[in-house]
């Protein structure tokens, strides 16, 4: 804990290193979108089984334990749509992820501004961490603990020095790229996402290349890829595996050995989750994914429709442990 304590002051000394009515239409205009092969799924599959078909066998290893639920959102909680700004997660997902997050903390780690996923989500029962984790709110029930390394009314923020060379970038994008039709610069805070997804393919290396030409002076800042999004980051030592184990550390879990970590997600960002509850061996990383691809995950989920039926078993496995011991108890 001291050596997690440590490194949190450390980074703050860094300096370089809704209600969805409308029925939304996913959009299936990138590689992670498309139908799979079958039989290469099903391959796939062998090495990552459904967390759905497997659910007994996670849930067995969770007896006894303190339950800790991560997820992304776009993707997972929400569908991958053309428009970003409409990635609005359904009221049957909203209401599974209100009924977990009662019986378990639950903390959402997206690439979104804080306060854009908060305003997808709309529960006050749920942990949010924005910019890829470099804005975290504390869980409810930590903020009485005086864990906070930054105050700022409870929000970890690593990165908080780049703030102003982070619009200054933004602004700089916006002239560059205003006349690239289907471009659209989205302000996460700590992160700026340029999204390609409406560009015509003809366009889009270009659109990269001048998104390229304004970061490749400042060391301090680096690139990276999603979905039909390219992504101007500070250059920390900071991503979603350190937030997930900044909000265990939060909630007092970062030394037990009683724990058991359910991390869900579909893009590249959640690899390094998925590395770190991989390398402690007390949980499961669960991939969401139509198509096979290199994951560090143990556990798939296809979409975000498998990933409301996971919730809604999870809310009742646990109902039902609880029911179990007031029996055995009587």
């Amino acid at each position: 804990m001291a050596k997690f304590l440590s490194r949190d002051i450390n980074l703050m000394e860094f300096q370089i290193s809704h209600s969805n009515k409308q029925k939304l239409k996913p959009f299936y205009d990138d590689p992670d979108s498309m139908l799979p092969d079958v039989e290469a799924y099903a391959s796939w599959l062998l090495k990552h089984p459904s967390a759905l078909n497997s659910f007994d066998c996670i849930m067995k290893e969770a007896k006894g334990k303190k339950v800790v639920v991560f997820l992304d959102y776009d993707g997972t909680l929400s569908p991958i749509v053309e428009d970003p700004d409409k990635a609005f997660m359904s009221t049957e997902m909203r209401a599974a992820l209100r009924e977990v997050a009662k019986q378990f903390p639950t903390s959402i780690i997206s690439g979104r501004s804080r306060d854009k996923v908060k305003e997808f989500v709309q529960l006050n029962n749920v942990c949010y961490a924005g910019s890829h984790g470099l804005d975290i709110m504390q869980p409810p029930k930590s903020r009485d603990k005086k864990v906070s390394l930054t105050g700022n009314e409870g929000a970890f923020q690593p990165a908080k020095l780049f703030l102003p060379a982070i619009q200054e970038i933004s602004m700089e994008l916006e002239h560059k790229i205003r006349e690239t039709q289907g471009s659209k610069i989205e302000d996460n805070m700590f992160c700026i996402s340029v999204h390609y997804r409406k560009v015509p393919p003809q366009d889009q290396g270009n659109l990269k290349e001048k998104v390229k030409s304004v970061v490749e002076n400042r060391p301090e800042f680096r690139l990276t890829e999603g979905k039909m999004v390219i992504e101007v980051r500070p250059s920390i030592e900071w991503n979603k595996g350190d937030a997930l184990n900044y909000l265990l550390h939060t909630l007092g879990f970062s030394n037990a050995d009683d724990v058991l970590s359910l991390y869900i997600g579909d893009d590249q960002t959640d690899e390094d989750a998925f590395k770190v509850i991989a390398g402690k061996r007390e949980g499961f990383p669960i991939v969401v994914s139509s198509i096979p691809k290199e994951t560090k995950a143990w556990y798939s989920l296809r979409d975000p429709s498998e990933v409301l039926a996971f919730l809604l078993r999870l809310a009742k496995w646990n109902k039902s442990q609880a029911s179990f011991l007031q029996l055995d108890y009587i």
